[in-house]
């Protein structure tokens, strides 16, 4: 497990050009891809409430919101609630993020692998640290966002924004690098999610 403390929001990054390209699966069939492309839908889902904060933002930039309300936003929204079981002030919304990077780390990731003989090694251990740079930046957001609620200076709501926009920029990249290198795997190998 990596260390983030000491690393600044612009160094938290997920070095795109490490990434390992997963084996072809020759036995995969159009069905197989299709069923791998479920992975995709949800993925939409957590992309579109990470849309929300977005909207948020805009609005406060705007001045046309008041910066507390990004805290009761993102304290609502659809992943927040789980994650503060573990102790995070993101929400429900980070939470359903966190918890489907767990599914895939203690059940799909290893049923994969253990399916292919250990071909996708590479690739779900890239996948696994990327996970923990994206949970990271929900913990950062849901402080940012907390810090903000009680200070609704425009430093505290450059310190959110910040922390937002690099959220959303290392979750897409994630999540289609997920999708690209998985998709023949996960529909062969588990013939769905």
């Amino acid at each position: 497990m990596t260390d983030f403390l000491t690393q600044s929001l612009d160094e938290l990054s997920l070095d795109e050009a490490a990434r390992p390209k997963a084996p072809p699966v020759s036995e995969a069939t159009d069905i197989h891809r299709r069923q791998g492309r479920q992975l995709a839908a949800i993925h939409r889902h957590y992309l579109m409430e990470i849309a929300q904060i977005g909207a948020v933002l805009a609005r406060i930039e705007a001045l046309d919101t008041p910066p507390e309300h990004l805290k009761r936003i993102v304290l609502s929204l659809d992943m927040a609630e789980n994650f503060r079981a573990f102790g995070s002030l993101c929400g429900r919304e980070c939470q359903v993020l966190k918890m489907h990077h767990d599914i895939e780390g203690t059940d799909m990731f290893p049923r994969i692998e253990a399916a292919a003989g250990g071909k996708f090694r590479e690739v779900v251990a890239k996948l696994k640290a990327e996970h923990e740079v994206v949970n990271e930046l929900i913990i950062r957001l849901g402080h940012a966002a907390d810090a903000l609620a009680e200070d609704p200076s425009d430093g505290k709501f450059g310190q959110a924004a910040a922390t937002f926009r690099k959220l959303e920029e290392v979750v897409r990249s994630h999540f289609g690098y997920e999708e690209t290198e998985l998709a023949e795997a996960i529909g062969y190998y588990l013939g769905s999610i």
